[in-house]
């Protein structure tokens, strides 16, 4: 049998065996084990068994996978997220939708600290939706917010998702993180510019909440200035060349321990963001040994090289080939997290960008949005769901609510495709 026909069975297999629930780690590891051995034969497979994990997991920069996770269980055991609320709250709820447009702030600002898109939607939807109830705000406005704004939590820095992502295409991990910036803020503004015109087209969708006088807003910051000027040291320290991701995310997590202890964390929630931090990094790692020997043997088989050369042989403009690589996203997401997509496409995407030519920073931070964005997408989309759990309202309401924000969300896609530069600018001043 021809060995590229066996790798796309092999994609088949692991997507079946992801739909029927399967951890991803298990199923990448055991699809791509038996494709070795009916490729190679059994040695040569137990030897890429035995020796590939701690390769995988043994490399230096994969350190700053659990210091930014730290960094983010601080800040969420901490209170972080109720003060940002606050702020935002307390500066922008007397305008239409007031309530909802500082949700997405505060979502934009704890992304900035977290790195996580479900962490997001489950804090903010936990502080949020009560506020929002009680000034009699749209269900389908309120949830869609909510599981919107959570999308905002792997685009802006820190990012997980953008450590993987460096690692697996040997792309400077700083640059990545910079270029999130603008794309994010980008979505976080699109998406509050939405709430806006809505709720003054219908103020009945959110209705203007109490004006505070300046004196109260300005004093609201103090709870937030520590975390903004953390997120500001880590992210200018690794734009002007300072130091590495991971002594950033060094300097990250012990900057968020000394502020969660002036915020007098308590001894369980200390214990349960260290547990928590674990859980996160176990689980990212044990996808990432699975995709490695997953992607050894696709590339055994041949995958990746004939996907070139077929793209390659297509008679269409190379922007309409990216296009149709982000459009596949979608319906990944129906069977996929986010991680699982990345490591499942990337290794076969990624030598044919470089082969049309483009930037492959810019191709990342659009993999990033796309992903996030299968996150949610009817009929299956996580943030949806985290949102249900927390608010309770019907998961009909919640997508009839989220559908708005997918088609902003698809129109910021299309400007990052049309103008590069936006996410180009920042890493091409970097020192």
């Amino acid at each position: 049998m021809n060995p590229v026909l066996i790798g796309f069975i092999a994609i088949g297999a692991f997507l079946f065996l992801s739909f029927l629930g399967l951890p991803l780690g298990f199923s990448f590891a055991l699809v791509g084990f038996g494709g070795m051995v009916f490729l190679k034969g059994l040695i040569p497979a137990l030897n890429l068994l035995g020796g590939n994990p701690y390769a995988q997991v043994s490399s230096f920069v994969l350190c700053s996978i659990p210091l930014f996770v730290l960094m983010g269980q601080f800040a969420f055991y901490s209170g972080i997220s109720r003060n940002l609320f606050d702020a935002a709250y307390k500066i922008m709820a007397r305008l239409p939708g007031g309530l909802a447009m500082a949700t997405m702030a505060a979502c934009t600002a704890f992304a900035a600290c977290t790195g996580s898109s479900l962490a997001s939607a489950a804090t903010m939807g936990t502080i949020t939706f009560p506020e929002m109830k009680r000034y009699h705000y749209s269900s389908r406005l309120a949830t869609g917010t909510i599981a919107a704004g959570g999308t905002l939590g792997i685009l802006i820095p820190p990012s997980t998702i953008f450590i993987i992502l460096g690692i697996i295409t040997e792309t400077n991990i700083g640059a990545l993180f910079i270029a999130g910036i603008f794309p994010g803020l980008l979505l976080s503004g699109l998406f509050i510019l939405l709430i806006f015109g809505m709720c003054r087209r219908n103020p009945a969708l959110g209705p203007p909440g109490e004006s505070f006088p300046w004196r109260e807003r300005f004093r609201s910051l103090a709870g937030v200035w520590g975390m903004l000027g953390l997120f500001v040291l880590v992210i200018g320290g690794l734009y002007f060349g300072v130091f590495s991701p991971s002594e950033a995310g060094c300097i990250g997590a012990f900057g968020a321990f000394v502020l969660a202890l002036f915020k007098r964390i308590s001894f369980s929630n200390f214990l349960d963001a260290l547990k928590g931090s674990a859980q996160i990094t176990c689980y990212m790692l044990f996808i990432l040994i699975g995709a490695s020997i997953f992607n050894i043997f696709l590339g055994v088989a041949g995958v990746p090289a004939w996907v070139s050369n077929w793209i390659a042989s297509l008679r269409i403009p190379p922007i309409g080939i990216v296009i149709c690589m982000l459009l596949l996203y979608i319906p990944l997401g129906m069977f996929l997290d986010t991680l699982g997509m990345i490591l499942l496409t990337v290794p076969i995407f990624f030598p044919v960008i470089h082969q049309l030519g483009f930037n492959p920073i810019w191709f990342g931070v659009l993999i990033c949005m796309m992903t996030e964005l299968g996150m949610i997408t009817p009929p299956v989309a996580i943030n949806v769901y985290i949102v249900q759990g927390v608010t309770k309202v019907p998961m009909e309401e919640i997508f009839r609510g989220i559908i708005p924000f997918v088609l902003v969300f698809l129109i910021g896609i299309g400007l990052i495709v049309a103008f590069p530069e936006i996410s180009l600018f920042l890493p091409r001043t970097m020192k």
